[in-house]
């Protein structure tokens, strides 16, 4: 059924609200903002510039990449002005025929930057060259080369550093947009999945996550974002589970988890927000990274289960069929934890009976 353009503006707002919300958006970011901090936020960048140009934008670093080289050219060019004006070089200062120049063919401001460049570059000498006439140029000379070692080198440690960083890394792992919630081995458990999608094996593999909610404690106290530990599992373990294919996580709903109170019509007016965290060190770099994701009410889809996506073909190679990645379908479920965990009992008592302690056994005799 088409949705009409009233109600395809409120399902707009509704979803950009979920996502203004969010601590942690469905691609990581975590959306929070600080206000009152001691340090003025351009002299704490600046306490740390290595990192605060690590985790710039492109754009702003090729800008400062750029204007660094022209500023020292620039300033450097002003130097070797002031030398070749100190020594009577320039035009307008007219120099005599016999003139022993400190730079050749330095007579202006123009030409002065153009050898600041060529110095610092290491082009090869032509048309403009330092001579030994005045102790001001070789010291000059000498600053400007170990000047642009440095900062030639300090640039390409950061480029290297930003292009092998551990999060680009983390862009080929991916999270099911959808969790959902159904029976597994006779327990009720929350499924998420994670995937992988380069072929390069990850190590050392820990996932986990956090409930963030609002609680209130007995004494009165509001704690905003209050975490609880969710564990999840796969069916290797917990532990360094084989992360060369998709994997599907699971946590059991048990009495000691925060959703078994919850039920199918009670869980879409929940408050919270479950963030799960995948840490994980990629074998080919050793690089550790860490991807995260966030799942609210609305996106835990009680009563469904996911479609496989492994299979093997007749010539026994495994395959992935990544269009069933976060695809789901319904499945028979328990409308609450509770209902699902006493069914159980139930049906554990009854089939191995109880025993009554205050049984006794009588005769009763024929009549």
């Amino acid at each position: 059924m088409t949705r009409s353009l009233p109600q395809l503006l409120r399902d707009y707002q509704n979803e950009w609200r979920i996502q203004r919300n969010r601590l942690v958006t469905k691609d990581g970011h975590c959306n929070i903002g600080y206000a009152n901090v001691r340090y003025s936020s351009w002299l704490s960048y600046m306490l740390d510039l290595w990192t605060t140009l690590v985790e710039i934008r492109w754009t702003f670093l090729i800008f400062y990449f750029i204007a660094s080289f022209l500023l020292s050219w620039f300033i450097i060019g002003l130097i070797w002005y002031w030398a070749a004006y100190a020594n009577g070089d320039l035009t307008w200062q007219n120099p005599s025929v016999n003139h022993s120049y400190c730079v050749i063919n330095v007579y202006g401001l123009t030409s002065a930057f153009l050898f600041s460049l060529e110095t610092q570059t290491f082009i090869a000498y032509g048309w403009r060259v330092v001579t030994t006439y005045c102790n001001s140029g070789v010291t000059i000379y000498v600053f400007q080369v170990v000047l642009g070692a440095v900062i030639t080198s300090f640039w390409g440690g950061v480029v290297t550093a930003k292009i092998a960083l551990p999060k680009r890394r983390a862009k080929a792992i991916m999270f099911s947009e959808m969790a959902v919630i159904c029976s597994r081995q006779e327990a009720l458990c929350l499924k998420i999945r994670v995937a992988n999608l380069r072929k390069s094996v990850m190590i050392g593999t820990q996932i986990y996550g956090k409930m963030i909610k609002t609680t209130i404690t007995p004494e009165g106290e509001t704690i905003i974002m209050d975490q609880v530990n969710i564990d999840f599992s796969v069916e290797t373990g917990k532990d360094n589970p084989f992360f060369i294919c998709p994997l599907t996580l699971y946590h059991v709903i048990d009495k000691t988890s925060p959703l078994f109170h919850m039920a199918v019509d009670t869980l879409p007016q929940q408050d919270f927000e479950l963030v799960v965290f995948l840490n994980t060190v990629a074998e080919a770099t050793s690089f550790s990274c860490q991807v995260r994701t966030s799942y609210v009410p609305k996106e835990i889809m009680w009563g469904y289960q996911f479609l496989p996506i492994i299979s093997q073909s007749k010539q026994g190679k495994y395959r992935v069929d990544f269009s069933n990645f976060s695809r789901v379908v319904p499945t028979v479920t328990p409308h609450c934890a509770s209902c699902f965990h006493d069914n159980k009992a139930h049906r554990k008592n009854s089939r191995g009976g109880t025993v009554n302690e205050g049984f006794e056994m009588a005769e009763i005799s024929d009549l």
